[in-house]
């Protein structure tokens, strides 16, 4: 994309840590953090739509274009917030269901364009081995539910919309050794992103 890309956060970043401790320390991510969690993006949730962009879909299209075979079958969006890709994630996975732990941000999702859900990522209502695809753009990754929920075969689909300038940003690296030495990996970026399509073997 034209222009220089936005750079919203560094390491230092509050979302950043609790990014890196939700990968990395199970015991971490509790009721309490939960709930500032929620908190933060039920306030930040009126203006969420400004932050849709071409740039934003651009690497979710790559992602899912480039990433390899996504199975058929239930998809979940993790922290799909207002919505901003759910409509084009939905448009490749038809079994889409969109999930988040802001009440705020569900309430101004598009109903239409995927059935909402406000969960914990941590620990989704859903059986084991049920997911063929979990599609987390700028979300937590939490890597016991996320091999617990998803299918032998399934894809866990990650995206950082703005590269290392992320928020809530891992690297591909990063993502893969969370997830454990079972889970291989293509990567690549597209405009200002950057993503990592995982499968286990």
């Amino acid at each position: 994309p034209p222009g220089s890309r936005p750079s919203n956060a560094g390491p230092d970043h509050p979302m950043r840590q609790v990014t890196r401790l939700a990968a990395f320390d199970a015991d971490g991510w509790d009721a309490g953090r939960r709930s500032e969690v929620a908190a933060v993006f039920d306030g930040l949730a009126p203006e969420w739509h400004t932050r849709a962009s071409e740039a934003r879909a651009d690497v979710v299209n790559d992602a899912l274009d480039r990433g390899g075979p996504i199975p058929p079958g239930p998809w979940l969006e993790l922290g799909s917030g207002t919505g901003l890709v759910t409509p084009l994630v939905a448009a490749r996975g038809p079994s889409l269901v969109a999930v988040d732990v802001s009440a705020a941000m569900l309430a101004l999702a598009p109903p239409a364009a995927a059935p909402r859900l406000r969960a914990d990522s941590a620990s989704l209502p859903v059986v084991g081995g049920s997911i063929s695809a979990l599609v987390l753009v700028n979300a937590f990754l939490f890597p016991r539910e996320a091999a617990r929920v998803l299918r032998p075969d399934g894809a866990l689909v990650w995206v950082n919309t703005f590269g290392d300038g992320t928020p809530i940003y891992l690297a591909a690296a990063d993502v893969l050794a969370a997830l454990g030495s079972e889970w291989t990996g293509v990567d690549s970026e597209a405009g200002w992103g950057t993503w990592v399509v995982a499968r286990r073997g």
